[in-house]
């Protein structure tokens, strides 16, 4: 009898280990960080390397294209605090520099030493509050 229960309480304590370990392993690979660019500027070097969804606004006419390329270079801000940006790949529709239509975004990627470096697809550009207005204008909702 005591060695049956043996078997059961080895086995339990194997496969408890096990999921954890799987768990714990795969958590960290794909955690992601939601900070906004004074939160990450604040204290730089504690968020190099990591994953993170920075949020912030485009700074007005930083918007850089290295001709006949896809990529950009741009500086976002929040609360008087910028990062330099870099992204290759397609940006969405809304994601402008021009005064008074400075995008809100959040970012997908790596900040390093030399700024922040967007993954692919990794822009994602606020609809500005202007068409906010307009929706409440014509009575929508959402």
């Amino acid at each position: 009898m005591t060695h049956r229960y043996m078997k059961i309480g080895i086995t339990s304590v194997v496969l408890v280990l096990a999921f954890t370990g799987m768990l714990w392993s795969t958590l960290r690979e794909g955690t992601e960080y939601y900070k906004h660019v004074d939160e990450v500027t604040s204290n730089a070097q504690e968020w190099q390397g990591k994953r993170l969804q920075l949020h912030g606004h485009v700074v007005t006419n930083s918007i850089l294209v290295k001709p006949d390329t896809l990529e950009y270079k741009f500086k976002v801000q929040n609360n008087g605090q910028e990062i330099d940006a870099t992204y290759k790949g397609v940006v969405p529709d809304t994601f402008k520099d021009r005064p008074g239509e400075e995008a809100e975004v959040v970012l997908k990627g790596q900040l390093s030493q030399a700024g922040f470096s967007v993954e692919a697809n990794g822009i994602m550009a606020k609809c500005p509050s202007k068409y906010e207005a307009e929706k409440k204008k014509l009575g929508q909702v959402g």
